[in-house]
């Protein structure tokens, strides 16, 4: 079974394909969007990628091209802790310049600008693509923000552990599939990702949509809107909700058809953490 994640090896994706599925032949991709076309080009059997930061928000190349461009659910979610280090070559040389993915230099912004506030920082497709390019240039005054596997899987050594600047920091990765997998790994709870897009002549919409919900005592754990990418001012809202009363979300959804809210079902999943 093939899995296709967002690469190279070390990174935090990586990391949640290998605790996921174990002894599949995990595949690596340069950025998001090359995940998805993989799997949407059925060169893999699943896709995992990152959806969430509890620091830094949504990951809105996920969000956006599952929307917009693709047609693809996801059908299980993978919470990790997430802990940043920094990583160098050569230990006794000064920093100049920290490569990272932009999140994870925004997670260890406040200790960059405390003890190197000169140096320059570069956004990477990834932390491990930071790690690696590090690795690759031994004789340059640089370091990266990657995790401690980026570290052993190119050589690098950890001058400063643990650099995120809240500890309580989680990313949630989707995988994307046909079918539900049976992941080794402990399941937490059951959700459904919901994206509205509300009409322009219903007064209200959006609590009338959020109604739908409330009164059927359905939580919901998460409400961000995003850009339609049709005029300014345009939005369409991305909801998750607790999905252990099915028949009662079921309902909703009937409900949110009779107000003319139109709704597109991002994934109905299992919530495993590692």
């Amino acid at each position: 079974m093939k899995i296709a994640y967002l690469g190279p090896s070390g990174s935090f994706t990586h990391n949640a394909a290998l605790k996921a599925f174990l002894g599949q032949d995990l595949v690596p991709y340069a950025n998001i969007t090359d995940v998805i076309k993989a799997y949407e080009n059925a060169q893999v059997d699943f896709a995992i990628i990152p959806v969430e930061n509890s620091i830094e928000g949504s990951v809105h190349e996920t969000l956006d091209y599952l929307f917009h461009q693709a047609d693809i659910k996801a059908v299980a979610e993978v919470v990790q802790p997430i802990q940043q280090q920094l990583m160098v070559c050569q230990v006794d040389r000064k920093i100049e310049k920290i490569f990272s993915h932009p999140q994870a230099l925004a997670q260890g912004k406040a200790y960059i600008d405390q003890h190197y506030p000169d140096a320059k920082v570069e956004v990477t497709a990834s932390t491990a693509y930071a790690a690696r390019y590090v690795a690759e240039h031994p004789d340059q005054p640089f370091a990266a923000i990657a995790p401690s596997m980026a570290a052993r899987e190119y050589g690098l050594t950890i001058i400063a552990q643990d650099i995120q600047e809240i500890d309580e920091n989680y990313t949630r990765f989707w995988v994307l599939g046909k079918r539900t997998p049976e992941l080794p790994l402990p399941v937490q709870t059951s959700k459904i990702s919901l994206a509205l897009t509300l009409p322009d002549n219903l007064p209200g919409a959006l609590y009338k949509a959020m109604s739908v919900f409330a009164w059927r005592s359905i939580d919901m754990t998460k409400i961000e809107s995003r850009p339609l990418k049709t005029m300014l001012g345009e939005y369409f809202f991305i909801i998750d909700l607790d999905n252990q009363a099915r028949d009662l979300v079921a309902f909703a959804l009937e409900e949110l058809k009779t107000l003319g809210i139109d709704y597109k079902i991002l994934g109905q999943y299992q919530v495993y953490s590692i």
